[in-house]
């Protein structure tokens, strides 16, 4: 039996609030100064704790190198760097993260529009 339209376009909805939900989580860690809790995490996102751990579960499960720091005081973080390094990408990889951003929406906030606008013009011939 096919799902039924609204079932779909429900999912898709929750899909692209979690993609941005998590874009949100990692510039969190990246601009806090000390491990942030996940109570802490969940606040900001404005989402239960459990739905906070879950997203950032999927982000170490990802790759994100996100720390977990134990003890009093602790929570997560992501490693400091005074500098973000150069990304080299092929043109196919740049069209793989422009399509990924036009799923999540290209405006949904301000660094993806950012982005986008950055891989746009990474790939459009400049005389």
């Amino acid at each position: 039996m096919p799902r039924d339209l609204s079932a779909s376009s429900r999912d898709n909805h929750l899909t692209l609030r979690r993609v941005a939900r998590q874009q949100r989580l990692i510039e969190i860690l990246a601009d806090s100064p000390i491990p942030a809790s996940t109570e802490v995490l969940a606040a900001k996102l404005g989402v239960s704790v459990r739905t906070a751990e879950r997203d950032r579960r999927r982000l170490v499960e990802s790759g994100v190198p996100i720390v977990a720091v134990p003890g009093n005081g602790g929570g997560s973080r992501l490693p400091r760097h005074a500098r973000v390094r150069p990304v080299d990408l092929t043109f196919e990889e740049i069209a793989a993260l422009v399509a990924a951003l036009a799923a999540l929406g290209p405006t949904e906030t301000d660094s993806a529009a950012s982005a986008m606008r950055a891989l746009v013009n990474a790939i459009t011939p400049h005389p």
